[in-house]
């Protein structure tokens, strides 16, 4: 059994407008599988498929209140097309973001409900990833993060190290999944966090019991209303385990 990687969940307060942000940001289409959620995928893209992480955005009232645990990365071609990028995003409503990163080539920004992201300087490790060069997730120890993760997904683990850990999914494609030694501490729900999917023909129940085995924990969420799982990493991450697809 193994599961896949395959979307972000966001949590704003208009899914809709941060969502036509995401999409003319990303170049990606736009839909919705009900009221209050947005879900943005590329254009001409068969769901699910690891050359991309898509996002769905859920409206929720509670406004952001400190520095995400988990943002994207973006990729860049060229110094102009990072300045190009940055500049374009300034015009949808982005703006530029403090998160104590000093003087780094990279571009910190928030969206216009504030999530930060990254406009990253060209880097050839990032070349072919689409438009999100990697997905983030701050952490204390990014090796037992690697550790879950690898053992939880399918992806391959690229790198590992004391501050920093990489994965990717196994075909070679699409974003990075970033594991980033941070010295903030979790606080409350994450306002953005991973989807993870079994494939089609598997058991959702013995999939669950196998991420709990790994170390993962109940988020204590009530299943009676919901078609998924809700459950956390090893450093109380919440990640939710939908349905095969």
């Amino acid at each position: 059994m193994a599961t896949r990687l395959v979307q972000i969940n966001m949590k704003a307060q208009d899914d809709t407008a941060l969502g036509r942000f995401w999409a003319e940001a990303l170049g990606w289409g736009v839909d919705s599988e009900g009221p209050g959620v947005t879900n943005l995928e590329p254009v001409g893209f068969a769901y699910p498929d690891p050359t991309a992480v898509c996002i769905d955005l859920v409206a929720r009232p509670e406004p952001k209140t400190g520095k995400n645990r988990v943002h994207v990365d973006l990729a860049t071609t060229s110094k102009a097309h990072q300045e190009e990028l940055v500049a374009r995003l300034k015009g949808l409503g982005a703006t530029l973001a403090d998160v104590g990163q000093g003087d780094v080539p990279w571009t910190v920004m928030a969206d216009p409900e504030g999530n930060e992201f990254c406009v990253l300087e060209p880097r050839p490790v990032y070349r072919g990833t689409g438009p999100i060069a990697a997905v983030v997730v701050d952490c204390a120890d990014p090796r037992e993060m690697a550790r879950f993760w690898d053992e939880a997904i399918d992806w391959t683990l690229h790198e590992v190290a004391d501050d920093h850990a990489t994965m990717r999914s196994a075909q070679g494609v699409g974003p990075y999944l970033e594991f980033v030694r941070t010295p903030d501490t979790k606080s409350g729900w994450n306002r953005v966090h991973l989807d993870i999917s079994p494939y089609r023909g598997d058991d959702p129940a013995a999939e669950k019991a196998r991420l709990l085995a790994l170390g993962a924990t109940d988020a204590g969420v009530d299943p009676s209303a919901i078609s998924w799982t809700v459950l956390a990493d090893l450093e109380g991450n919440e990640f939710c385990l939908l349905s095969p697809r």
